[in-house]
């Protein structure tokens, strides 16, 4: 690890300071906490409001901003992804308004907040986060080295319905048609062990805890027993959460997970395998070095949830050891 930033930690940092600079006072100390601040290990994908400063009480020149330093964080698809999920809200305020569902109005494209820890482009460890409903994306820092977990990227309606504007647009189809290819494909005997039960969990069994505890995920079919055209699919189906942040986050992260072993890593479903509505569905791919969740049950199984989490660097905890083992005075 260098203390001297790359391009793309420097691009961060530049897009940081940008937004920061922009900011009155008041917009800033919502903004802006240190590196140490509480929150910086917090996060949740459910509606509501978060440290840090909301879309909705910035300009359209500060949203601009916002949203540049949100692409400087994710590569152009997980930006696109990013992007439909906030519009999203929008779509499900009309569908719950029209339902006469109390509580529509927390739906909000604007309602992301956008939060920077510690100080851009400096020699200590810095962070930044944006996050709201379905999103979470936490990017830090640490001299040239970017580490991008904890991700959380969901969709309701993952598939919007008939009768309403922009029907049967689907948001993460990937994350859903690769997990189910690669398990209505795999031979009998290896399916029996892939599918770990028949009714899928409520939600991820990792839910928004600060450290994942991988010992919630069961036991499932390993990529050392798949044959080649299965373990292509896993492999396909890792890189889509991966691959959804910058190649200076995803490069680590996925050379880490291949130095683990790709052979070790292991794939489990839960629910029917069958699409369809009402066949709520799960499943979790787990290596020596990362966790992907991925369900699909609320909402007549039209309500997606993915989490990727790294098991050694969710909030760049191997890269800021690194850095004070090197610094200590």
């Amino acid at each position: 690890m260098s203390d001297v930033p790359t391009a793309a930690a420097r691009e961060m940092s530049r897009a940081a300071a940008a937004f920061l600079d922009s900011l009155d006072a008041g917009q800033r100390r919502l903004a802006w906490a240190p590196f140490d601040a509480a929150d910086r290990t917090e996060f949740t994908y459910l509606p509501g409001p978060r440290p840090g400063l909301a879309l909705s009480e910035i300009s359209e020149r500060q949203h601009e901003l916002a949203m540049r330093l949100l692409a400087t964080g994710l590569s152009s698809r997980g930006l696109a992804d990013a992007k439909a999920i906030m519009q999203l809200e929008d779509t499900l305020a009309a569908l719950e308004r029209a339902v006469g569902r109390p509580g529509w109005q927390r739906r909000n494209s604007a309602y992301y907040w956008f939060r920077v820890l510690g100080t851009p482009g400096g020699a200590e460890p810095w962070m930044w986060k944006a996050g709201g409903h379905h999103l979470a994306v936490h990017m830090t820092v640490v001299g040239s080295d970017v580490a991008g977990t904890p991700q959380f990227f969901g969709a309701n309606p993952a598939r919007v319905p008939d009768g309403h504007a922009q029907a049967g647009t689907r948001t993460l189809p990937g994350e859903e048609d690769l997990g189910r290819a690669l398990v209505t494909s795999l031979p009998a005997e290896q399916q029996e062990i892939a599918v770990v039960s028949g009714e899928a969990p409520a939600d991820i069994l990792t839910r928004h805890d600060p450290v994942a505890d991988a010992s919630r995920i069961a036991p499932g079919l390993l990529a050392g027993d798949m044959d080649g055209e299965h373990r292509e699919l896993l492999e396909q189906l890792v890189r889509r959460y991966v691959e959804r942040v910058t190649p200076a986050a995803a490069a680590p992260a996925w050379a880490d997970i291949k130095r683990a072993g790709l052979e070790r890593v292991s794939f489990r479903w839960a629910g029917p395998t069958a699409a369809g509505p009402g066949n709520g569905h799960y499943y979790a791919v787990l290596g020596p070095t990362f966790l992907l969740e991925y369900d699909n049950t609320q909402a007549d199984a039209n309500h997606i949830h993915t989490v990727w989490r790294d098991l050694r660097r969710d909030w760049g905890e191997d890269l800021l050891a690194r850095h004070y083992a090197a610094h200590q005075v």
